[in-house]
């Protein structure tokens, strides 16, 4: 019986310690075949989105270890569904410089100190690729930009340190946030030129700055930098090859997504990449046998195949994962509802806080089991959640609190019926 692998996020490491890891690595063959240079995937939390980047960087990286062999991949991927997917598949493995970063640590009160966390999660990726600089493809100037990007904490420190006025300081982080948003651009070139391969890029949660920033009042400063950042590497950057990039919700194209005319929106209505995250039927059954639990099938299907993606039946792999681990020591546990609970479900206070009667009467409703009837978009800014019911409901279903029931199309748009999952 393997080990459940809670709260890992590292595909390698299902690997190499041999954990339970329900096969998700068509998605790698989906995305070559069918994603595009940018493709944007929106899931609820806990739905795997970080563990699923983590095994395209794994299949895809050009990497190196410590003494300077390239890392062989095919290992990470024996027996895995992805190796029987073709050699047109299998030739991609290994064969592109990649940076990859995680946008979470932005999890601050203010805009200063969730600046300085993405900062130091962009001189990480500077610091893991430091191997470039040993080449002489680089100019002088370009080894020096890079150092000084590399540097970027202590030179700060050093740079604050002299300054006495507030106006100073803030003045110093301008400066610093116009410097970092081109950051990852650069980055790019250098890898392309170090290894004369185009760059794959990897962002895992690129939504969180902006929801921390809306609750805590500088989501104008947010939007800014993120536009940037993205604009830059991801806007007619020539040596980008492919960039994946998962969030919770699809933040409005003006608002971030600003000429990104190339970008590939895969949301939880889209029928393609349906099953690349969460766990079907069969997997969910397959799962729940590895463990001697099949005969809890009607029990899980009840509390936990609560999604449609596209129109594919969908667990939630976290709730699952709990159900099994509280099971393996007590087969008569009584189940649980997990997944409210990995967050602080904010936007749900407000919306009880702030509901009218009709409003109110929808939630008894579908708190008795009940459904409602919503017009659907997908372009949601956090600003803008409030300024409508339709924005409100819209944000509830693409984050995870509603699912879909029916879908109708009328003059006026998509029409949804949702229920609680």
């Amino acid at each position: 019986m393997k080990r459940l692998g809670i709260g890992y996020e590292d595909y390698k490491r299902f690997v190499d310690e041999d954990l339970y890891f329900v096969d998700k690595t068509m998605l790698i063959k989906e995305v070559l075949e069918r994603g595009g240079i940018v493709t944007l995937f929106t899931r609820p939390r806990r739905f795997g989105k970080t563990l699923a980047l983590s095994m395209l960087r794994t299949f895809f990286e050009l990497e190196y270890d410590l003494h300077g062999n390239i890392v062989e991949k095919g290992r990470y991927f024996t027996g895995k569904k992805v190796s029987g997917a073709g050699e047109e598949i299998l030739k991609h493995m290994g064969q592109y410089p990649v940076i990859h970063m995680s946008l979470k640590s932005a999890k601050q009160a203010d805009f200063y100190s969730a600046f300085l966390c993405l900062r130091e999660e962009i001189i990480r990726e500077y610091d893991r690729h430091r191997y470039v600089l040993n080449t002489d493809r680089f100019s002088e100037e370009n080894k020096r930009k890079y150092q000084n990007y590399l540097s970027g904490i202590s030179r700060w420190e050093e740079k604050m340190g002299r300054f006495s006025s507030l106006q100073e300081k803030e003045e110093a982080l301008k400066e610093e946030v116009a410097k970092y948003a081109t950051a990852l651009r650069f980055l790019s070139e250098c890898l392309f030129l170090y290894h004369d391969k185009k760059v794959i890029i990897l962002l895992d949660e690129y939504d969180v700055p902006l929801e921390t920033a809306y609750y805590q009042g500088f989501y104008q400063e947010m939007v800014g930098f993120i536009r940037s950042l993205f604009e830059s590497a991801l806007k007619t950057n020539e040596v980008l090859e492919r960039a994946m990039i998962t969030g919770c919700l699809r933040i409005s194209r003006e608002s971030i997504f600003t000429g990104l005319n190339h970008l590939s929106i895969v949301s939880i209505r889209s029928e393609s990449f349906a099953e690349g995250f969460g766990f079907t039927q069969k997997e969910t059954e397959e799962f729940l046998a590895a463990y001697g639990l099949e005969s809890k099938i009607g029990e899980v299907m009840q509390w936990y195949d609560g999604y449609l993606f596209g129109d594919t039946e969908i667990y939630n792999p976290w709730s699952l994962i709990l159900y099994i681990e509280k099971h393996i020591v007590n087969p008569d546990a009584l189940p649980e509802p997990y997944w409210p609970n990995t967050s602080s479900n904010m936007i749900i206070k407000d919306l009880v806080e702030k509901a009218d009667a009709e409003t109110k009467k929808e939630l008894e409703e579908l708190i008795a089991g009940g459904t409602v009837e919503k017009r659907i978009h997908e372009d949601i800014t956090y600003e803008d959640i409030y300024e409508s019911d339709d924005n409100l409901w819209n944000f509830l279903y693409f984050t995870g609190y509603m699912k879909k029931v029916s879908e109708t199309s009328r003059n006026e748009g998509v029409y949804l019926v949702m229920c609680i999952p």
